[in-house]
């Protein structure tokens, strides 16, 4: 009963009186007041009482509660990367517990909101597709299999743009050859790839401007080659949007197959 009238008066006291109780020696206290800042939300505060209740009951049965509400505050004060490293911290030091699911769910949980957008380095991204995955493995009856199957869909969608903005970059330079070969790999890697009809569009595009622009003993098997992309194109993508544009492009290619074969 001696803390309960600090518990009533937590959502009044300021800054000062926090301090008062982050400083205090009194692990009870501190419990009390942890536990009350976490169900108000104010996981900040909550954190830090926590992340000193941690050591002060590392041998005690309380410390199974303490680590996993530890943990969850710091996911959701946004702190993703350490989050992930206490719910692993609390698996492995509680694999039996009742609570051991969830804390599989929100580590992969975690390592996915860590994962950058997809124009950086994606280790973090592979990292969070492999932990979602052992989730799955793991719970695969679990009622948070959809949300899972969601996150790692969006996670192989963001490493699949990141692939495809890597290998377009060639065409962009004007590296025609390198932007041929690179989706060739891109496509072959990622064949239900949702980037497949854009890809197909730019490689054909570098094949012809390669082509156009090649000298005469290499013009025609290039010229050939381009068109024969263009005709792989169409047939997987009749009602693309982008037909028009390769159209034109594909005349100039006939049109040049029609001119190398007058000279001869």
């Amino acid at each position: 009963m001696k803390y309960c009238f600090l518990l009533l008066l937590l959502p009044f006291l300021g800054c000062s009186d926090f301090q008062k109780v982050l400083k205090a020696d009194d692990l009870s206290l501190k419990n009390d007041a942890a536990m009350e800042y976490y169900e108000q939300k104010k996981f900040k505060k909550a954190s830090q009482l926590f992340a000193q209740l941690k050591d002060g009951y590392r041998t005690k049965p309380q410390a199974e509660r303490i680590i996993f509400f530890y943990a969850n505050c710091l996911l959701e004060t946004k702190n993703y990367i350490l989050s992930a490293y206490e719910f692993e911290t609390f698996i492995k030091a509680y694999p039996k517990s009742q609570k051991v699911d969830d804390a599989y769910f929100l580590m992969a949980y975690s390592y996915y909101k860590s994962s950058p957008k997809f124009s950086l380095d994606q280790a973090d991204t592979d990292k969070a597709l492999d932990q979602i995955q052992e989730f799955i493995n793991r719970y695969p009856n679990s009622e948070r299999l959809r949300d899972a199957n969601s996150m790692a869909e969006e996670l192989r969608l963001k490493k699949e743009k990141k692939g495809f903005e890597i290998a377009k970059q060639y065409h962009t330079i004007k590296d025609y050859k390198a932007s041929i070969k690179s989706l060739d790999n891109f496509i072959a890697d990622n064949p239900g790839t949702n980037f497949r009809e854009s890809a197909l569009l730019i490689q054909f595009k570098s094949a012809a401007t390669l082509a156009l622009n090649s000298v005469d003993y290499k013009k025609l098997s290039r010229l050939e080659d381009s068109k024969s992309k263009y005709q792989n194109f169409t047939r997987l993508y009749p009602q693309s949007q982008y037909l028009t544009e390769a159209k034109k492009i594909f005349d100039q290619v006939v049109e040049e197959i029609v001119n190398f074969a007058n000279q001869k």
